[in-house]
């Protein structure tokens, strides 16, 4: 029994130097208070907000750790918690919001007066019986973004309108010698959340309530949207090395005008642009699948949440007070090109994001991992790895399907 202790001690610590690596850390010498933090946004994108709070508040010192999204952050929050290290503020996400509320982990900020000007979905989307959670100031919505002069090469001036007219769009580009589309499959498909989303509109914001209150199954709820979304993988019109691939290099290959159309969001607009200022893009919707409307992938923002065991509350509320501050989104804003959603900021937009920024404001998308009831960590885990087999042809909608309401069962 020695060895595997000693193997998952030596694990953690590992884990643990990892994100200290990575960290930005004015908490050594002096007095005042010194606040931990995890956040997700990287260091560049973070800088100037934490310069910001430091000028403001020079009593409350920062120990911040930084970890990219999605599945490595929430491994490493969950490493910290588990050693006893959790850090006082971090972020609460789709994928972790159910153990984090159900393990007590997070204290409730409902009566915070920074929740002001919030909407409601934002509250909502990370509290529980009137208690709220997460500190979410932002909302986001993914579809699919376009190289305009690309699409002109095979005739095309707009975005399709339905999953058909998408993939015969995509076989013009292919006949062409444009590689059609490119998505990271390292996560949930933006395609795919979009065909669940807009089915779930059809049943009154109800799909996932019937399936995880057993009147219905991911058999009979995402077989056909799996179905459709594969359609481009059978088709040959998006390659299998998909499972591979990270976003920045997805990134990569639209900037440099290697592909067509990738799958993403707002978070990809700033590197693009970056690269190449000159690229005409736009970022729309989900061409509606058979039967379904045009939609996007989305949820409200992770939100910023204080650990139920930190020992800085006070410092804690001081940070999240500031965050919410017009001054400190305004700054945030900038960096991250989020579509904020406070009363107290009005965000610019940038022009490839105007087709998505009224559903977007309007809560109208959807992501899985937010409308789940339980387990949504080992769902999501189990939704990638299934689906990372379907599109190398090794497991079928229908397979892929009946493996989430297996595990599902079980959890």
């Amino acid at each position: 029994m020695r060895r595997p202790l000693a193997l998952l001690t030596a694990i953690l610590a590992a884990a643990t130097l990892a994100v200290a690596a990575c960290s930005d850390d004015d908490s050594g010498g002096g007095g005042g208070t010194t606040l931990t933090v995890l956040s997700w946004d990287n260091e560049a994108t973070m800088k100037p907000v934490l310069d910001a709070f430091r000028a403001a508040h020079p009593d409350i010192k920062l120990n911040v750790s930084y970890s990219p999204p999605v599945a490595e952050y929430i491994q490493t929050l969950q490493t910290r918690v588990l050693s006893g290290k959790a850090p006082d503020v971090f972020l609460i996400a789709a994928e972790n919001k159910t153990k984090l509320i159900d393990g007590k982990l997070v204290v409730d900020l409902a009566k915070e007066p920074f929740l002001a000007g919030l909407p409601e979905i934002n509250k909502t989307t990370y509290g529980r019986d009137g208690a709220v959670y997460g500190l979410s100031l932002s909302s986001w919505g993914a579809g699919i973004m376009y190289n305009k002069d690309l699409l002109a090469k095979v005739g095309a001036t707009e975005p399709p309108a339905t999953w058909d007219a998408f993939l015969d769009l995509c076989r013009k580009l292919k006949a062409a010698g444009i590689p059609p589309i490119l998505e990271a499959l390292d996560g949930m498909p933006i395609v795919l959340s979009a065909f669940l989303g807009a089915r779930n509109t059809t049943q009154n914001l109800q799909m996932d309530a019937k399936i995880f209150g057993g009147q219905s199954t991911f058999a009979a709820e995402w077989t056909e949207a799996l179905s459709q979304y594969n359609r481009i993988f059978t088709d040959g019109l998006e390659p299998a090395t998909v499972v591979g691939l990270k976003g920045d290099q997805v990134n990569d290959e639209f900037a440099n005008g290697r592909v067509a159309m990738i799958p993403t969001g707002p978070w990809a607009v700033g590197a693009i642009r970056e690269k190449a200022p000159n690229l005409k893009i736009s970022l729309a919707p989900v061409p509606a699948a058979p039967g379904g409307q045009p939609f996007l992938s989305g949820a409200a923002g992770p939100g910023w949440a204080i650990s139920s065991k930190s020992e800085n509350l006070d410092a804690a509320k001081t940070f999240l007070t500031f965050l919410a501050s017009a001054p400190a989104i305004e700054t945030y804003q900038k960096s991250s090109n989020a579509i904020t959603v406070t009363e107290n900021f009005q965000p610019p937009i940038d022009e490839a994001l105007k087709p998505i920024v009224e559903d977007v404001r309007a809560g109208k998308f959807y992501l899985p991992q937010i409308a789940w009831t339980r387990a949504e960590d080992v769902l999501n885990v189990e939704a990638v790895a299934q689906l990372q087999l379907m599109v190398q042809k090794k497991a079928t909608p229908e397979q892929v399907a009946a493996a989430l309401d297996k595990k599902l069962a079980a959890s």
